[in-house]
């Protein structure tokens, strides 16, 4: 790993780690937020993890660019990853059915297997958090098994209804809220994802580890969870 810093903005570099993005990657650059954060300290604004690059915003009445490339070069050095015992595993409980996942049979015909068997594989895997984006609360997830993937749709849907599970290519994500969308879905959860109340807001923070767990619409329902039919794309 060579990092390389490009400047972005007068107070802002996205320190790039990778090339190419794999879940391996993550303890790699959650191990640099922590080396920059350290390094930096309260000159540090913002610090912005993603799948193979971080931006990081600084205070330029604290410190000026060049020193903070010099800093931040330094704390990379001799860089070592984090544990993968420090990551926060979540287990996210998923109805799957073609009522709220209308892919799941689409994906499951071009495989020729049964929609079981892509509701097993989906859920087989611990994905990792690569970056929060999109909306509140939204974490790009991966990766799904190359089998799976799935292109986004040509159309996207008008709206998506919150909890709704998703895989664009051989990432996956959950909707937290209603919005547009041209993800391929596969179920609902009750989870929620993004809660002003909650500390940090978000439920998923870049570097968590996520495991679906397939539940029955009984169990769904218990939890909260809205079946109301997806509606057509329009």
């Amino acid at each position: 790993m060579k990092p390389t810093l490009e400047t972005v903005a007068f107070d802002s570099l996205i320190v790039r780690l990778f090339t190419h993005i794999d879940e391996a990657h993550m303890p790699w650059v959650l191990a640099a937020e922590a080396a920059i954060q350290r390094a930096l300290g309260d000159e540090v604004l913002d610090i912005v993890p993603s799948y193979t690059t971080l931006l990081v915003q600084f205070d330029i009445e604290k410190i000026a660019l060049p020193d903070a490339r010099q800093h931040i070069l330094s704390a990379l050095d001799g860089l070592e990853p984090l544990s993968a015992n420090a990551s926060t595993l979540h287990e996210i409980p998923v109805w799957y059915d073609p009522s709220v996942g209308p892919e799941l049979p689409v994906i499951a015909k071009r495989l020729g297997v049964s929609v079981d068997e892509v509701i097993e594989r989906h859920s087989a895997h611990e994905y990792s958090v690569f970056a929060l984006g999109f909306a509140p609360g939204y974490g790009f997830m991966g990766l799904v098994e190359e089998a799976l993937a799935t292109p986004r749709l040509s159309t996207p849907r008008q709206k998506v209804a919150a909890g709704s599970v998703g895989i664009a290519d051989r990432q996956t994500a959950i909707y937290p809220a209603p919005s547009p969308g041209g993800w391929n879905l596969l179920g609902r959860t009750a989870v929620t994802l993004f809660d002003r109340n909650r500390e940090g807001y978000t439920l998923f923070q870049p570097g968590d580890k996520v495991r679906f767990v397939a539940i029955d619409r009984a169990a769904f329902v218990a939890q909260g969870g809205d079946t109301t039919p997806l509606e057509e794309r329009g």
